[in-house]
């Protein structure tokens, strides 16, 4: 073959397949695909499963106030008495119930101030003992005439400073017995320990926090809401909220609105209570979902939508006719889903046989 109709024949080829490429690219070539808006009819003459119905409904349109998950009552362990810290027994998470031992103390000191204030109190006893021996002989005495009045006052006076002593003795002893006691720091309330503060080795010194502990009456969220919506929101109001991290929509109930503005962001405190749920931690972000407005919507059940890849698929009634669409979806509702091109309500769906069964 000569090179000029090789070269003609490759200029040929050439054109060819550029003028197949612009119209695969402007969408004249299509081989097959279902381009958006359009169906294809099924081969099945009569297809398996449940039928049902797209629906056109009203949802609510929220404003998303950002906040912090906090607990309803923080509580700050702290010592009562100086010390050398020699255990921690708790760590961040952990439950732990009213009284429950948590930080113990060096208490070799308030041991020794215990028995120094108990050796106090037997001296004291003794003299007590004393005095009232001396001011039961000096009455008898004076009953028969062979003690002064003057003697009978000062065996008196005597006994008297012995038995406020042996008191004083007593109180030191107590106190020394206290001291003793808040050695072994305890939980003030039943649970959970947010932040340890401290460690074996460190001094505990009282004010200073040993350990931060969430109590039982569970977490809140703190969210900021607008003023111009602050009018929407209500104590006792219940009112969702989303939580993002465990993929979560709570009921939740606005407990306290702080009645005053930032000045910088013009917004309202808000703290709305949660219902218990273990998977929950203090610190996590959170959204209350504020109502402002309601929009029309087309619904579908979840189940009646197939995904192809990143392509939602419905299987829908037209002109008689089981076809399948492409659908847009959007933010799911309980056990449907949002539509948000594709459908128009109202369209009957199947769902297939065995998405039915699962």
């Amino acid at each position: 073959m000569r090179p000029k109709k090789i070269k003609l024949i490759t200029l040929i080829a050439g054109g060819a397949g550029l003028v197949l490429l612009i119209l695969y690219t402007g969408g004249f070539l299509t081989f097959g695909k279902i381009a958006p808006g359009r169906v294809r009819a099924q081969t099945q003459a009569v297809p398996q499963g449940e039928v049902v119905r797209a629906e056109r409904m009203e949802l609510p349109v929220y404003h998303q106030a950002v906040g912090t998950l906090r607990p309803v009552s923080e509580v700050r362990v702290e010592a009562r008495v100086p010390g050398r810290i020699l255990a921690v027994k708790a760590q961040p998470g952990q439950m732990v119930a009213k009284g429950q031992e948590l930080v113990l103390l060096d208490s070799r000191e308030y041991r020794s101030r215990l028995e120094q204030a108990r050796q106090a109190l037997a001296e004291t006893r003794a003299v007590v003992r004393r005095a009232r021996a001396e001011h039961a002989r000096v009455k008898q005495l004076l009953e028969g005439q062979a003690a002064t009045r003057r003697q009978m006052e000062q065996a008196t006076e005597a006994m008297d400073r012995a038995q406020a002593q042996e008191a004083q003795a007593q109180c030191q002893v107590e106190q020394a017995t206290v001291a003793l006691g808040y050695t072994r720091v305890a939980a003030p309330a039943a649970g959970r320990v947010l932040k340890r503060l401290v460690e074996p080795g460190d001094m505990a010194l009282p004010g200073r926090p040993l350990l931060a502990l969430e109590a039982s009456g569970g977490l809140r969220l703190e969210a900021l809401v607008p003023e111009r919506l602050i009018g929407r929101v209500r104590p006792g109001q219940e009112i969702a909220v989303d939580l993002p991290a465990q993929d979560k929509r709570l009921a939740a109930k606005v407990e306290q609105i702080v009645p005053s503005a930032d000045p910088a962001t013009r917004t309202f405190l808000v703290k709305a209570s949660l219902p218990h749920a273990p998977e929950l931690y203090s610190g996590m972000y959170g959204r209350l979902l504020i109502p402002v407005e309601r929009r029309q919507a087309v619904m579908a059940p979840a189940r009646a939508i197939r995904m192809v890849g990143q392509l939602a698929t419905v299987t829908l009634k037209q002109d008689g006719v089981w076809q399948r669409a492409m659908v847009t979806t959007g933010r799911r509702v309980g056990d449907k889903v949002e539509v948000l091109s594709g459908l128009m309500g109202g369209e009957e769906l199947l769902v297939p046989a065995e998405a039915h069964g699962r």
